[in-house]
Order: structure tokens, then C-alpha cells, then sequence
């Protein structure tokens, strides 16, 4: 009988589930809403990997294999947190839960191993050695030396928006683009509205492209956020291909999440060189397909699945004309 593996994406934004076989064909897949354990609870992000399979098709005695890459799975006591859950839940006896940065780097990589680092709402990395070594951060936001990311970068343009309108700050064509955006009359009105709970702080992130296409127009101090963000990505990669002893190797570097997959041409200048000075030997990679098919990668490899079924997954996804 073939053997089934579920893969999990489980996002800030979305939780992606797949139904594959062991040869590589996909035969269902479900959506649901952001994947958020530290947010919600352990208990309540597992219900939107369900409601993700509410449609699909599952074997009486669970699946032969989980592979879940999970966003807030950063540390070992909440990947075995999650598992056991998964488990709890009759999805399958053999789990196993990564972050959700390996998923994107099984995704975006030629082999099993190299560095990827997500900048997305927030920001993260990964590295795997070719002997399966591996390094990784806490990422728990800014009390565990975390900077970026959509929602970061967004609270460092506010930040200065605040104090250019008041009189504390540089001016700054940032003052602009939020107010426009928001639909407020100031940036205080704005900050008022974030304070008083009128508007989710979440929201924030939103403003991210534009502060992008702010730094490309001339803006000093919104071209200092972006030469700091790209500073903050190489330095991930660097870290990770240090710890791992690749500095010195040919190494692919996946990048992934919304503020890189944009390619935005400032951002991709500033990385671009600043790798060519730092790592020189890494070569960086934007995934070309979505992060659900380095999860299933993974749990095939658990399988022992042959080439061809990788092969075969992989094409399911390809992009049109790759």
C-alpha cells in the first residue's frame, strides 16, 4: 500500500497543508487561515491545520508520516509541544515539526542542506550543513536580537515619522506615505488610533512596500531602513555560514518571504553586494516555489522516497514556463 505523508506550512498569514503520496503525487491540498501558537495557544494553531483538512481525504489510522513547518516552532520545547499535539489529534504516530524556515529552505535549494533566511512579517534564517549540522536563532523579536522584517521595518518608519512631524526628527518624505496610507491627517492621529486599540498594530506591515519605493525615490532616512534590512539579511546568512564552517564553500543562500520574493531592485542591489563582499562563495537563490513543497520534501526524504518522487512533487509546483 502507499504510503501517505501530510506536509504543513503553517505561516503568520496562512497555513498551507498537502496530501502526497510516496512517489510524489500531490492528491489534495487544503488552506486556512495564519498558523500562531504563541499568539493563540498550541491547542487552538493545531485547529487551523484541521481546518486546513476539513475537505481532504484522511486515512482512518492517520498518516504514515507529518512533515509540519511551523511558524513559532522556534524553540525544541515548542516543536515538541506542536508534535504531541499533532499527534493527539489522530493525524499520525510519526511526527515531526521543524521551524518553517527549513521549509523554505528544502524548498528553494538544489540539495538537502545550504542557508535560508525568511523576511517576511518577520525575519529568520536557517542553515544545514552537508552533514546535517545546524544553526539557527531564537527569533523571538527584538528581545532576542531580531530587527525587520515587514512589521519591523514598518515600526522604525513610524518611529520616525513621529519625530519628523513634531519637530525631534529630519524630515522625511515617510511622514507622507503613512498618513496617506491610513488616511489620516497626521501621524500622531495615526499613532492615537494604533494606542486607543481603534487600529491592529498588525496593520503596520502594510506599509512596507512603500517604504521601499520611498528609499528608491531619494529619502535618506527611509533609504538608511532599507540599507539596515539588507543588513540585517546578509548578517543571518553570514552568522549561519560561519557557525557552520561554509563560509569558504559554494553554498546556496534561499531567500524567502514577501520583502524578498518582491525583488524589489534597491534591496536586491544592497544584498547583492554586500554578499559579494561578506560571503562571496554563496550564491542567492529566490524560492520559485511556495514553502509547502520544501515541507513535503522533507517528509518524502523521511520516507526514503525515491528521486523520481521528488522530481515529480517538484513539477506539480513549478512555475508556468520553469
Amino acid at each position: 500500500m502507499t504510503r501517505l505523508v501530510l506536509a504543513v506550512d503553517g505561516g503568520n498569514s496562512k497555513t498551507d497543508v498537502a496530501v502526497v503520496a510516496e512517489d510524489g503525487e500531490v492528491l489534495a491540498t487544503g488552506r486556512a487561515g495564519g498558523f500562531a501558537p504563541q499568539r493563540d495557544g498550541v491547542a487552538a494553531a493545531v485547529s487551523v491545520v484541521e481546518q486546513a483538512l476539513a475537505t481532504l481525504p484522511r486515512p482512518a489510522g492517520g498518516f504514515d508520516h507529518v512533515s509540519a513547518c511551523l511558524a513559532g516552532a522556534d524553540l525544541p520545547v515548542e516543536e515538541e509541544a506542536l508534535a504531541r499535539e499533532l499527534a493527539a489529534r489522530g493525524l499520525g504516530g510519526d511526527v515531526v515539526v521543524r521551524n518553517d524556515t527549513f521549509a523554505l529552505l528544502r524548498a528553494g535549494a538544489s540539495a538537502a542542506w545550504g542557508v535560508a533566511v525568511v523576511c517576511g512579517a518577520g525575519i529568520n534564517a536557517v542553515g544545514v550543513s552537508p552533514a546535517g549540522a545546524v544553526a539557527r536563532f531564537p527569533a523571538l523579536g527584538r528581545i532576542s536580537g531580531d530587527w525587520g522584517g515587514g512589521q519591523g521595518l514598518a515600526e522604525e518608519a513610524l518611529w520616525y515619522a513621529a519625530r519628523a512631524e513634531d519637530g525631534r526628527g529630519v524630515p522625511t518624505a515617510l511622514t507622507g506615505l503613512i498618513t496617506a496610507h491610513f488616511g489620516t491627517a497626521t501621524v500622531e492621529e495615526l499613532v492615537l488610533e494604533v494606542h486607543f486599540g481603534r487600529l491592529s498594530e498588525d496593520r503596520l506591515h502594510e506599509l512596507s512596500p512603500g517604504v521601499l519605493a520611498v528609499a528608491a525615490d531619494g529619502d535618506a532616512v527611509a533609504r538608511a531602513l532599507v540599507e539596515r534590512q539588507a543588513e540585517e539579511v546578509t548578517v543571518l546568512a553570514e552568522v549561519c555560514l560561519r557557525r557552520l564552517g561554509l563560509l569558504e564553500t559554494p553554498v546556496e543562500v534561499v531567500l524567502g518571504g514577501g520583502m524578498l520574493t518582491a525583488r524589489d531592485p534597491l534591496l536586491m542591489s544592497l544584498l547583492d553586494s554586500a554578499f559579494a563582499v561578506r560571503a562571496p562563495r554563496a550564491k542567492l537563490v529566490l524560492a520559485d516555489v511556495p514553502p509547502i513543497v520544501g515541507a513535503a520534501l522533507l517528509g518524502l526524504e523521511h520516507l526514503g522516497a525515491a528521486e523520481t518522487a521528488k522530481t515529480r512533487l517538484r513539477a506539480r509546483y513549478a512555475p508556468a514556463g520553469g
